[in-house]
């Protein structure tokens, strides 16, 4: 191995440095990742049109993927009772994005007697250093600043995304460590959607349970017990592998949000374009409204088929405008669903939340259709069948 990063990804020469920056470990787990990440290496390499920034930090982002997972290796070798550890009946949100599920996750996270999924340790699950009790881990500090200079970067994302490095966010940048997640947010690979319509994601979502353990193993040494020994997990991802979260995570609760797409879908082609432009160069801003409603339509057409398979009373739906406008009874039906009770003290933490973060705290979101190549014409007809059972029916 040459010191020299190549001009193009290659696999060896970034499991190379991937191994070197971690003191030359060298397991980095089931193998099952090797096939996605190439798959993604070969997208980024001849689709991506990556600026040289953008190229760095992909680069820098996919090595400190494989370093945690040699660190996370490590750590279950050095404490196999790691292993042990159980997800239980996890409550999970799922939905199109911009229907509420990360206010939902956040209300929730307010509730000490489950465990919540913080945006610093989902973007550093592997621990930096040992860290003696009553200290402050310095990944929490990492987190702070990354999130302070991705604002100062791109200040849209206050409109898009309320980012908070200690408030609970989802569980995508741990589904990363597979190389099966949503890479295609970053850049326009459609070879890489492609694949992994194309490939089986359990082992994605095995590796997710693997990180969560791992992650409760350490809220356990930090002295968070969560006394229900609940995840509040929630990320629109799982909307394209419904099938596989439940084969894995068959005992979870599932929450979907529903909101209008002629209202969430060009919304999303801004965030993917915002995204595009950190990493890449001559951005089609008409490619993200394409790529993102024609995966999300699809997204909705696999999960409405495979909750026809379920049957009722598998999932509890929520609506984008109850939410805003009586979220804590929201809550109770959500509780009630999940088979949990919610003291008022709870439900008190909760209100004071919803007063401090309130949406009109945040600037607008603002963009139109045709910037995106989109029109209402031909989002209305991309989710039909969408729109006809869970919109359309409930305005009549």
């Amino acid at each position: 191995m040459t010191d020299a990063r190549p001009m193009k990804f290659e696999l060896n020469w970034l499991l190379a440095e991937a191994q070197r920056r971690s003191g030359d470990l060298c397991d980095f787990g089931a193998a099952s990742f090797r096939p996605a990440l190439q798959a993604l290496l070969t997208a980024l390499n001849d689709e991506a049109r990556l600026s040289d920034t953008g190229r760095q930090i992909l680069g820098e982002r996919i090595i400190e993927l494989l370093k945690n997972r040699l660190v996370i290796e490590e750590y279950y070798r050095n404490f196999p009772q790691i292993e042990e550890e159980r997800i239980e009946q996890p409550i999970i949100i799922v939905g199109l994005p911009r229907t509420g599920t990360t206010l939902l996750q956040r209300i929730l996270g307010c509730d000490a007697r489950l465990y919540p999924l913080y945006w610093w340790e989902t973007r550093f699950p592997a621990p930096l250093a040992v860290v003696p009790p009553g200290q402050v881990d310095p990944r929490i500090g990492l987190a702070r600043a990354e999130v302070a200079a991705m604002l100062a970067a791109m200040p849209r994302l206050k409109a898009i995304h309320p980012l908070d490095a200690e408030a609970p966010d989802e569980e995508g940048m741990l589904l990363e460590h597979s190389f099966r997640a949503f890479f295609d947010a970053y850049a326009d690979i459609p070879g890489y959607t492609a694949w992994l319509w194309n490939n089986d994601q359990t082992p994605a979502y095995e590796y997710l349970k693997r990180m969560l353990k791992f992650l409760q193993w350490q809220k356990r040494q930090r002295g968070e017990t969560a006394s229900l020994g609940r995840w509040v997990l929630k990320t629109p991802y799982h909307l394209r592998q419904m099938a596989v979260l439940f084969k894995v995570f068959a005992d979870a609760r599932l929450i979907q949000t529903h909101r209008d797409p002629l209202q969430t879908i060009p919304s999303i082609a801004s965030f993917s374009e915002t995204l595009w432009r950190i990493y890449g160069r001559d951005v089609d801003a008409r490619r993200a409204g394409e790529q993102w409603s024609a995966i999300l339509a699809r997204s909705m057409r696999e999960t409405m088929a495979w909750r026809d398979q379920q049957g009722a009373g598998r999932c509890l739906d929520i609506w984008f405008s109850d939410t805003l406008d009586r979220p804590l009874a929201v809550v109770q039906q959500i509780y009630d669903f999940a088979g949990l009770s919610l003291p008022e003290g709870i439900q008190e933490h909760m209100q004071v939340y919803l007063q401090q973060n309130r949406r009109d705290q945040r600037p607008l979101h603002e963009y139109t259709l045709a910037h995106y190549g989109l029109s209402a014409a031909q989002i209305a007809d991309d989710f039909a069948d969408y729109r006809q059972r869970y919109i359309l029916a409930r305005q009549d």
